[in-house]
């Protein structure tokens, strides 16, 4: 078996016993990355001359006992929303094309702790904003599963890597399903942990209150293990929790007696795939099987989640964006007549379609007239929706359902109508609206071999849980191929 059918805690494993070298691994991935990258277009960026000295560095480590852990020495991709020190950091932008930070993420900062070594940047939906990775200005990823599909969005580009073997494991953004659905589409394990487990610093910023990095990765195990590398207080971001539970490993057992398990009834209404529905309640039912007790339930207000989520969230973009404007860094105009001008140019140019849109609507729902009208009433659904997984999480330990409504559409097919894009968010926004940890694991296939994904979503704190199920249901499934 070659080095890229491992797992990234089977690779950590054989490096950390001397019978791969770091070397090795990164020859294996870039070799991959020449043979591929051109016809998936998972990264922005790679830098072969930094990751082969960091390499060397680790390598030494490990031979001198200096260096363990479970991702030492495996190589990783980063989302390019994620600042790296040394290496751009573009957000799939025009307006950061040349932008390369003298600082790098909490969470990137973490996994390099741990030994793993960065490879690139990972192509995505320009700012985070999108959910097919079609948005990006450096051009589309594609679906290792299908080329004329697209891979999910925002974080396409880490989903797509991991799926094509570009890398064995990969970190990307939350906000609204960003993790979730792509590795649906992909057929990967991805995981939004509760908001505040993975800190913020040196994340560029979409949408404050819902952003969260998280892993994406081959399986539950991967996913647990960077997540538990990643996980902890850092005092550079206010948002960041002070939780002693982040031993996500440990849950990893194959036991789901007893738990309690829900399903909303809403969650399998009009607009969900039949062939998506019957692969999700295959799932439910070998769970419980396996001595989970599931139910079926109302959760209530799902049907105000995706207006309450991009209301509140292109809120937050129109404010968080408005730093990129010619003067800092990044992109400027060429040509302009003042500093308004300056601006105006610099900002048109700079950002694209799906970008200016989302800051037009945030900036009308933040204007004198209709703050109380649109933003604040948003909030206050906000605020329904939470109490309504409070209340379902006071009788259920976990809540099932589909990622999306359907597998991967084809490229192309959803920028025609945004709207239908925004719609494919409609099983994850509520995960980040109220907070909660949510992981995507494949669960089947359609009727053309494309990946399904199975949603589970615990209370806040609760990954212990959410992973204990998530493994067990794995281990029941079988290798997904």
């Amino acid at each position: 078996m070659g080095l890229s059918e491992l797992t990234a805690a089977e690779l950590g494993r054989e490096i950390a016993a001397g019978d791969v070298k770091v070397r090795e691994a990164l020859d294996e991935v870039f070799a991959r990355i020449d043979a591929v990258e051109e016809q998936y277009h998972c990264y922005i960026t790679t830098d072969k001359e930094k990751a082969y000295e960091e390499a060397a560095r680790i390598q030494a480590g490990i031979d001198a006992g200096e260096l363990t852990g479970p991702l030492v020495g495996v190589p990783v991709a980063i989302k390019d929303n994620l600042c790296t020190a040394g290496i751009k950091t573009t957000c799939a932008s025009r307006i950061l094309y040349n932008f390369v930070p003298f600082y790098s993420a909490t969470a990137v900062e973490r996994l390099q702790a741990a030994g793993a070594v960065i490879i690139g940047k990972t192509n995505m939906d320009e700012f985070a904003m999108g959910s097919t990775t079609e948005t990006s200005a450096f051009g589309v990823t594609k679906n290792p599963w299908d080329i004329s599909h697209v891979p999910g969005g925002s974080s396409g580009g880490s989903a797509a890597a991991v799926a094509a073997k570009e890398c064995w494991c990969a970190l990307g953004t939350d906000t609204g399903g960003s993790i979730r659905q792509p590795a649906a589409h992909c057929g990967v394990t991805g995981i939004k942990p509760t908001y505040g487990t993975v800190s913020r610093y040196g994340l560029v910023a979409y949408a404050s209150s819902m952003d969260q990095a998280g892993p994406l990765a081959k399986d539950v195990t991967d996913a647990a293990t960077i997540l538990e590398v990643i996980s902890g207080h850092d005092v550079k971001d206010s948002t960041s929790l002070k939780r002693k539970d982040t031993r996500f490993t440990e849950a990893l057992k194959e036991d789901v007696k007893g738990i309690k398990i829900g399903i909303p009834r809403e969650y399998f209404g009009e607009g969900l795939d039949p062939e998506v529905s019957a692969a999700v309640k295959r799932a439910a039912k070998e769970l419980k099987s396996a001595g989970a007790v599931v139910e079926v339930f109302r959760l209530g207000y799902t049907e105000y989640a995706i207006p309450a989520y991009y209301t509140i969230a292109d809120a937050e973009a129109s404010s968080n964006l408005e730093r990129f404007d010619g003067i800092k860094y990044g992109y400027r105009t060429a040509e302009y007549a003042d500093l308004h001008d300056l601006y105006k140019k610099t900002r048109s140019e700079g950002f694209g379609t799906e970008v200016k849109r989302r800051i037009m609507l945030g900036s009308f729902v933040l204007s004198s007239g209709y703050y109380d009208a649109y933003y604040l009433k948003a909030l206050k659904v906000r605020a329904l929706i939470k109490k309504a997984f409070d209340d379902a999480f006071a009788k259920y330990d976990v809540i099932l359902g589909p990622v999306a409504p359907t597998t991967a559409p084809k490229l192309g097919e959803s920028l025609k109508d945004p709207l239908k894009m925004y719609l494919s968010d409609i099983y994850t926004v509520p995960a980040n609206l109220a907070g909660l940890p949510a992981i995507s694991l494949p669960c089947g296939k359609d009727r053309i071999g494309l990946p399904i994904g199975l949603q589970l979503t615990a209370d806040c704190f609760r990954e212990d849980i959410l992973l204990r199920t998530a493994f067990t249901y794995e281990k029941i499934r079988g290798i997904f191929l």
